[in-house]
């Protein structure tokens, strides 16, 4: 018997427990362990067998450290049928999360208990793949087909009421795994319960099996291992059992084999690897218990609901008793969407927003924070005054941060007295669903302070990546360079409404005017005229944006900018393409057509070029962390891995073709990143330098 396995006859029941820190993986020595329990049982004589876990959770899926290995047996399908298959009645006690192989495992059982809080589900599309142990094969002969493809496709978690209403589960108990499994077991003996192999149940009642993997594919924007699922579950359906399960690991192999599975693999670990910084090791944040935050706009409020949703205290500050109330009306309104989805009660709402959350207008209500954040208007003058006044006002190792989305953190932190304790933190909106938090380390910024900022967004949930001061960071530079390129093809022929359905085709949750309109137009408007005085004069800067916004249309705020807002879907503005064609005219250039496939390789190589220039300029460490930046803050398709990623999926070579191509016409907006042409010239790839960091 493993070590991971323990093994005890109580009752004529053997009890197997799984324990193997911190998520009862399913390594080899758990599969393995399992297995030797089983037989072991049979050979005692038990009349049924219990598996539960020790520690937080039913086994959570695979052992990621066996990802990417070949695998040793008993693989996961094996394991879960010689469970299912043993003459013993089997019965899995489930708590914390019982996810993908977890999930598998215990639908190999004959009858599953869980604990009230328990959330099974199958992941495994998320990762680019589709559960591999039987998963489309057992759940639809248990709980029905469309449910089936619900769960599956949709990789989500299902609560522990949710289901039993499906038939997941058989009962939910409020007692230990331990114990309430030992009880429901005796009950089941005592009723003489037949066995219950899922197998054996009858094969479900079919849908429009080619309906359902169309809808799945278009749901996922191109992602296909929803779809691959469906096919999975459409052979249970089709298929005896046994050619099913060969038809499950035939679509999974298939998967394993795919740019698609490398990508997500690529995200899932580089979200954990992100913020795994050497210099912070051994380091101790600061406590942060209480934040103040200055302004309550649309971020601002945003980032006070994020932190108030997170434990901490909050302090709002803003220029007046009205606009305090209106920010704090944001902030009721975001935190009770979070009372109508079930995340918190009426009792913690109204802690929430009543002792938990303080407004004032006064800056000496700030005196006592642990952290400040600063969140006003996008101008050097108005952020260098309050940090003056928060050097003034706040207790001494307070941390003090901004907001700013391109502005240089350093000349910020000078308005300071201490600029050791400024640092940029950089929330996208909306702040409390965002999932990015760029931490902006300034020339002089402390190492305790750094790892508070990263405590920080830990605690807020959040994807946090380092980064260097230049102007616009990571996220919001390279959005420039591949924005100026859209800009140049609209100059040259294209319409910004196909680069947007380019984009939209190849899996963005928006194209790039799509996004403008959002943000509002404005702002981009407002960073063409604070760049304008340093710009190089090789450089083409569009003017058709500005007369846009000259004209009041701002975006979806004022009804109209690219598209036009108003009932039901947005429709393209036709006073666009006048503008864009008066400034061709202007110019002199004669539009030509532009095909989908060199809209997106031109789109691509920008971000890419840029990219490598923010990587090798150190304002990103590694190239995985722009890829993380652009996966959880700029709506990138995560099955396409992030654009270094993606760069490296295409061959580097072929990247640095295309830029030298473009520079022939553009030898000023197209110079190749030094990066590039050096990984290029010594045959390596971005990832190589993910893996010397």
């Amino acid at each position: 018997m493993e070590d991971v396995i323990s093994y005890a006859l109580e009752d004529n029941i053997a009890v197997v427990a799984i324990d193997s820190p911190p998520v009862n993986a399913l390594g080899l020595a758990v599969r393995r362990g399992l297995v030797d329990a089983i037989a072991k049982a049979e050979n005692d004589g038990a009349k049924a067998v219990l598996i539960y876990a020790e520690g937080r959770t039913f086994p959570a899926g695979a052992d990621i450290r066996e990802f990417g290995k070949p695998p040793q047996e008993p693989i996961l399908p094996d394991v879960c049928a010689r469970i299912e298959a043993s003459d013993v009645l089997v019965v899995a006690a489930l708590h914390g999360t019982a996810l993908g192989g977890g999930l598998e495992v215990a639908l190999g059982a004959d009858y599953r208990i869980a604990a009230p809080g328990t959330r099974v589900g199958m992941p495994e599309v998320l990762i680019g793949l589709l559960p591999g142990a039987g998963g489309t094969q057992r759940l639809p002969r248990l709980i029905g087909v469309e449910k089936a493809i619900d769960v599956i496709t949709s990789g989500r978690q299902v609560g522990a009421a949710e289901a039993l209403d499906m038939g997941i589960i058989d009962r939910i108990d409020n007692e230990s795994p331990r114990e309430a499994g030992l009880a429901y077991t005796r009950d089941l003996l005592a009723q003489d319960a037949p066995r219950r192999p899922i197998s054996a149940m009858p094969a479900p009642t079919p849908v429009d099996f080619d309906a359902a993997y169309d809808a799945a594919l278009k749901k996922a924007r191109g992602q296909i291992s929803p779809s691959y699922a469906v096919r999975g579950i459409q052979a249970a359906c089709e298929l005896e059992f046994a050619e099913g399960m060969a038809r499950e690991r035939a679509l999974f192999r298939e998967l394993m084999e795919t740019d698609q599975r490398a990508a997500l693999i690529h995200a899932f670990f580089g979200e954990r690897a992100v913020s795994s910084l050497p210099e912070l090791k051994g380091v101790t944040p600061r406590p942060v218990a209480s934040v103040g935050i200055i302004g309550g706009g649309t971020m601002g409020a945003g980032i006070a609901t994020a932190a108030l949703l997170s434990g901490l205290e909050v302090v709002l500050l803003e220029m007046t008793e009205d606009a305090a109330d209106a920010a704090k009306g944001r902030i009721v309104k975001s935190i009770l969407g979070a009372v109508k989805r079930g995340k918190i009660d009426q009792a913690r709402f109204d802690h929430l927003t009543g002792t938990a959350l303080k407004l004032s207008t006064d800056y000496d209500a700030l005196a006592k924070v642990d952290l400040v954040i600063e969140a006003v208007f996008e101008d050097m003058g108005v952020k260098k005054q309050v940090f003056a006044k928060l050097d003034a006002v706040c207790k001494p190792g307070a941390v003090l941060a901004t907001n700013t989305s391109y502005l240089d953190v350093n000349e910020i932190a000078a308005a300071t007295s201490r600029p050791g304790d400024v640092i940029g933190l950089h929330f996208f909106s909306p702040a409390y669903v965002m999932k990015l938090l760029e931490v902006v380390v300034a020339e002089r910024t402390a190492t305790d302070v750094v790892a508070t900022g990263f405590a920080l967004g830990k605690k807020l949930g959040k994807v946090s990546v380092r980064a260097g001061v230049c102007d616009g960071f990571i996220g919001n530079r390279i959005l420039l360079a591949y924005r100026t390129a859209a800009d140049h093809m609209v100059l040259e022929g294209a319409s910004p409404f196909q680069i947007d359905r380019v984009m939209l085709d190849f899996g963005f949750a928006m194209g790039p005017f799509q996004v403008g309109d959002l943000a509002g137009l404005d702002i981009g408007w407002a960073t063409r005229k604070r760049l304008a005085p340093t710009r190089d004069p090789r450089e083409r800067v569009p003017t058709y944006a500005d007369k846009l916004c000259e004209q009041g249309h701002l975006g979806q705020k004022t009804g109209r900018g690219y598209y036009i807002y108003g009932d039901g879907a947005a429709k393209e503005n036709p006073e666009v393409l006048t503008l864009i064609d008066a400034e061709r005219d202007a110019l002199g250039i004669t539009p030509r057509e532009f095909s989908d496939d060199e809209i997106l390789r031109r789109y691509m190589c920008a971000m890419v070029n840029e990219g490598a220039r923010v990587v090798g300029e150190g304002i990103a460490r590694r190239p995985l962390d722009v890829d993380m930046v652009f996966l959880t803050g700029y709506g990138f398709p995560r099955y396409r891995g992030g654009p270094m990623k993606w760069a490296d999926m295409q061959g580097l070579k072929r990247i640095l073709d295309d830029i030298n191509t473009f520079a022939e016409a553009d030898s000023y907006f197209w110079q190749p990143a030094p990066l590039l042409t050096e990984l290029v010239a010594q045959g390596k790839t971005f990832d190589d330098l993910n893996k010397e960091t």
